[in-house]
C-alpha cells in the first residue's frame, strides 16, 4: 500500500478532533466538527483551512513572460508585481491540463500555484516546453499553505500583523509580511465565495501559524475546517474543480471560465486555435446549474436525460447548506441549457425532474 502524503499540519490535526481521508494520495482533513458548521462558520464568521497539499512553482529568468504567455491561456503581461491571475494551462485540443494562479512578484519572478493532484503532471508539463532563459523550480516541498476564509476573516487575521490587510485588494498579495513573527506571503484570494487570505509561509513555521490564528480568531468563534467544507462552499459559489468541472477533456469554454482564456492576445498560447474554433462554431456543451425539482440530491457523474436522450452528466452536485436545497453543475449538451429547460437526472433506479437555473447558486452580499 502506498504511504499517504502529509502536510506539515498533520500532527495538528489530532489536537482538533480531525477526520481524515485519502484525497488524491494526501492524508487530509475531510472535517473537523461536522462539515454544515464549517461550512456555516466561513459564510457568517470565519474558518482556517490547511492547504498545504497544493502546489507552488516557481517561474524566474529574462524568458519568464514570454514563457507564461505560451503556456497561459490568461493574459500575464496584464500582471503588475504584487497581482495574481486565475488562469488555466490547456492542451494543444483545448482540454485542460490545469487550473491555477500565476501570482508576479516581480519582474522575471513568478509563482504558478497548482492542484495538488497535479503537481508532478504540471511540472512536467511545464519543463517540456521550455524556450528562451526560463528556470523552472518546483518548491512545494517548501512551502505550507493556510487559507482564512470569511467575512471576519480580515479582523481576526489583522490582529496579528502590522501590516494594513485592508490595502490588499482582491487579487492582490504582499510578500514577507509578518504574521506573529512569521515571514508570509499574504494573498487576497480563495475558494469559498468569500472575502479571505490565503497565506504562504515555510513548512516548519505552518504549525505555529495555525495555531495562532485560531487562537487569534476565538472571540470571533473561528473554525478549523476540512475540505468537506471547502467543497460545498466552493461549489455554491461556482467555483471549478479540477477532474470534475475542468478535465483533459472538458475545454475552459464549456466549463464556464472564458474570461481566464483571452484569445485576442497577441501571444500563442497552447490550445488558443482548438479554442478559437470551439468558441467560432458554438460550444457543443456548456456548464449550467441545476435544482432538484424531485426528491434527491444529484451527485458527480449522475447522467442527464430529455426523454430517453442523454444529454449529458453531473459534474458536482450535494445538498446546499446555505440554499438548504438539492443543486448541481452538469455538463448539458447546448440545446438544453436555457434557465428553466426541464430535464431529468439519474439518481440509483430512477430519472428525477430538475430544471436549469442561473449560477454562481450563491454570492456574498456586498458590504
Amino acid at each position: 500500500m502506498t504511504q499517504l502524503k502529509r502536510t506539515p499540519l498533520f500532527e495538528s490535526y489530532k489536537e482538533y478532533g480531525a477526520k481524515t481521508i485519502d484525497f488524491g494520495g494526501w492524508d487530509l482533513p475531510v472535517q473537523f466538527s461536522s462539515i454544515k458548521e464549517e461550512h456555516e462558520a466561513v459564510r457568517e464568521r470565519a474558518g482556517l483551512f490547511d492547504v498545504s497539499h497544493m502546489g507552488e512553482i516557481e517561474v524566474k529568468g529574462p524568458g519568464s513572460l514570454d514563457y507564461l504567455q505560451k503556456m497561459m491561456t490568461n493574459d500575464v503581461s496584464k500582471l503588475a508585481p504584487g497581482k495574481a491571475q486565475y488562469t488555466a494551462m490547456c492542451y494543444e485540443n483545448g482540454g485542460v491540463v490545469d487550473d491555477l494562479l500565476v501570482y508576479k512578484k516581480a519582474d522575471n519572478d513568478y509563482l504558478l500555484v497548482v492542484n495538488a493532484s497535479n503537481i508532478e503532471k504540471d511540472y512536467d508539463w511545464l519543463v517540456s516546453h521550455v524556450f528562451g532563459d526560463v528556470v523552472l523550480e518546483n518548491v512545494s516541498e517548501n512551502i505550507a499553505q493556510v487559507a482564512i476564509q470569511g467575512p471576519l476573516a480580515e479582523k481576526v487575521l489583522q490582529k496579528l500583523t502590522s501590516q494594513d490587510l485592508n490595502e490588499i485588494g482582491f487579487f492582490n498579495f504582499k510578500d514577507n509580511v509578518d504574521i506573529d513573527g512569521v515571514p508570509s506571503l499574504v494573498s487576497r484570494t480563495g475558494y469559498t465565495g468569500e472575502d479571505g487570505f490565503e497565506i504562504y509561509c515555510k513548512k516548519e513555521d505552518a504549525a505555529f501559524l495555525w495555531k495562532r490564528i485560531l487562537e487569534s480568531g476565538q472571540e470571533e468563534d473561528i473554525l478549523p475546517c476540512g475540505l468537506g467544507a471547502r467543497d460545498t462552499l466552493r461549489f455554491e459559489a461556482n467555483l471549478a474543480l479540477y477532474g470534475q468541472e475542468l478535465s483533459k477533456d472538458i475545454s475552459p469554454l464549456e466549463a464556464g471560465i472564458g474570461f481566464a482564456v483571452k484569445l485576442q492576445k497577441e501571444a500563442d498560447f497552447i490550445g488558443k486555435d482548438a479554442l478559437a474554433k470551439q468558441k467560432e462554431e458554438g460550444l457543443p456543451r456548456k456548464l449550467v446549474g441545476l435544482e432538484m425539482v424531485d426528491k434527491g440530491i444529484p451527485r458527480h457523474g449522475y447522467d442527464v436525460y430529455v426523454g430517453d436522450e442523454q444529454i449529458g452528466f453531473v459534474t458536482t452536485g450535494t445538498q446546499s447548506p446555505t440554499l438548504k436545497k438539492n443543486i448541481g453543475l452538469a455538463l448539458l449538451n447546448s440545446q438544453y441549457t436555457e434557465l428553466g429547460q426541464e430535464v431529468e437526472v439519474q439518481i440509483r433506479a430512477k430519472r428525477l425532474k430538475a430544471k436549469v437555473v442561473a449560477t454562481p447558486f450563491y454570492k456574498r452580499p456586498k458590504k
